[in-house]
């Protein structure tokens, strides 16, 4: 009885901890610091100078597909926000996953800013990976950034991620 109990309690540890894990994979760059407890962000890292890259997952519950979601981004950012998009191009996660870079920029007292965002539709969410910073800090951190949204992984590759991860990756 006590090693069904105690063999109970660990399939129920196991299955609680992979509810709790990020349903995403984000590699931390050379020169940035994962900053703990932000917000609305699944995952913040930051440089000395205050360059930022952020992941934000969003439920979607399949009510949206990429080009939807695109377009109610560039609404939001051109016409509320007052961004201007610099570029727009196709972007793939490590894992594969086809998604959309905008790269944007506005001035702050007389002084260019750059933010990027790239979108991803995975797993039932959105997955916003968001960069931003004064434009000579964020060109220094460039090779950086782009390193970092190369390493994104947004779908679980495990062979039992349709069953113990499929609301969550935290096997990364």
């Amino acid at each position: 009885m006590r090693a069904l109990v105690t063999a109970v309690l660990g399939l129920t540890l196991a299955a609680s901890s992979v509810a709790c894990g990020r349903p995403f994979d984000v590699k931390t760059p050379p020169g940035f610091v994962e900053l703990e407890g932000q917000g609305d962000y699944q995952y913040r890292a930051t440089t000395p100078e205050g360059v930022v890259v952020a992941v934000r997952v969003v439920e979607d519950e399949k009510r949206g597909d990429l080009s939807f979601w695109t377009e109610a981004l560039l609404l939001q950012l051109r016409e509320i926000s007052g961004y201007a998009l610099t570029s727009s191009s196709e972007i793939t996660s490590n894992d594969g996953t086809k998604g959309r870079l905008l790269q944007f920029g506005h001035d702050e007292d007389n002084k260019p800013y750059v933010y990027w965002v790239a979108i991803f539709a995975a797993q039932d969410r959105l997955f916003l990976v968001e960069t931003g910073a004064p434009k000579p800090q964020f060109d220094r951190a460039r090779p950086s950034v782009e390193w970092t949204l190369k390493s994104v992984r947004v779908q679980c590759s495990s062979i039992v991620a349709p069953v113990l991860a499929s609301r969550t990756c935290n096997h990364w």
